[in-house]
């Protein structure tokens, strides 16, 4: 298995963005002990666990930087924009969205978050490094045009597909999202779009309620450029990655983009707190060597992940160690599930019936 240049970006700032816990968020009185889900120990542990391995030392350190307020406005409403940097110029916590929060450290960790994948993006388009992967908090996806939800603030991954075609002149650009939850801002951001292809694999009718069916295809000129491939509770690994093999894989590959971009949440983890699927460690190791696989044959090997999701702080900086092993052409650490919660095989009839489905919608 040859070794490839895989960048990694990665700031502490981005560890000063701290929601309030509960469920809604800020829903619960302060003397609780909920946690927020999307919490600072997301990315110190998974860093953690990087450096522990050793497989830090093989990888490739890209510095981030702010984006600029004119980068934000690629993807979204100069509204939004003046919302989101009102939000965080005070010292108290903000709700700016349904389940989307600003406090005292939320500036420097947004920008870095949307800024980070842009460099991580010009490293590829460089050619200083194969693939990179943007290991950044908050997440993105749920970011719409004009408003935040869903821990979401700025859209990164949208803003990376527009940023690389205003400012490297590509003409094509696809999004892979295999977070858990749909990604209804980036469907929302290209819409009417038959320059970006989006593809969110998600759990059916999860977060948000009623979005990522199989009917929205696009509108418009972007007709047939949005594909939604909603899966059933307890979908695992081979649910997974069979829809990746004959949904994603041939949507992207008639699409034929110059960069290929992986929303990557890992919340569709076995033992996820925000999700129902039983995706473990060698699925998402497949995920990623599929991705790996899919770039090299279409776009010169230009694959660039960003951090959506992924909850489960025991799964995550698994997940994430076993993506980037895949990214970097690395013998995979674990061959088999190291916390045991394989799937069992009864789930496969399950997964087989889903992914039908979409096959039926989408290949005819």
């Amino acid at each position: 298995m040859a070794e490839r240049r895989t960048a990694l970006v990665y700031d502490e700032r981005c560890l000063l963005h701290v929601p309030p816990g509960g469920v809604p968020a800020g829903g619960l009185p302060a003397w609780t002990t909920v946690a927020p889900f999307e919490r600072p120990e997301r990315l110190s542990l998974t860093w953690r666990a990087l450096e522990a391995s050793g497989l830090l030392a093989a990888l490739q350190r890209v510095e981030p930087r702010f984006a600029t307020e004119d980068e934000l406005r690629l993807v979204h409403t100069d509204g939004h924009v003046r919302r989101l940097l009102e939000a965080t110029s005070g010292g108290g916590l903000v709700e700016v969205g349904p389940d989307a929060w600003c406090g005292p450290g939320t500036h420097d960790a947004m920008r870095l978050a949307a800024g980070g994948l842009l460099e991580a993006t010009s490293a590829v388009l460089d050619g200083t490094a194969d693939n990179a992967f943007a290991l950044l908090r908050p997440p993105g996806h749920h970011a719409g045009p004009d408003g935040a939800m869903g821990f979401c603030l700025v859209n990164n991954t949208a803003l990376a597909a527009r940023w690389a075609q205003r400012e490297r002149g590509l003409e094509r650009v696809a999004i892979v999202d295999w977070d858990v939850h749909h990604g209804n801002g980036t469907e929302d951001i290209f819409l009417d779009d038959p320059t970006v292809l989006t593809v969110s694999l998600h759990q059916e009718n999860h977060y948000p309620p009623d979005r990522g069916g199989l009917e929205v295809g696009g509108t418009g000129a972007g007709a047939g450029f949005n594909v939604n491939v909603p899966l059933p509770a307890a979908t695992g690994n081979h649910g997974y990655l069979h829809a990746f093999d004959r949904v994603v894989a041939p949507v992207v590959r008639a699409f034929a983009p110059d960069l290929l971009l992986i929303a990557a949440g890992q919340d569709a983890a076995a033992t996820d707190p925000l999700g129902r699927m039983s995706v473990t460690v060698p699925g998402f190791r497949g995920l990623a060597d599929r991705a790996v696989a899919l770039a090299r044959e279409l776009c010169g090997g230009r694959l660039v992940a960003m951090l959506e999701g992924g909850y489960s702080l025991l799964y995550l900086p698994l997940a994430t160690h076993a993506i980037l092993e895949g990214f970097a052409g690395l013998p995979p650490t674990f061959a088999a599930d190291p916390v045991g919660v394989d799937a069992p095989a009864t789930l496969r009839e399950v997964e087989w019936a889903a992914v039908a489905a979409a096959e039926e919608v989408h290949l005819g």
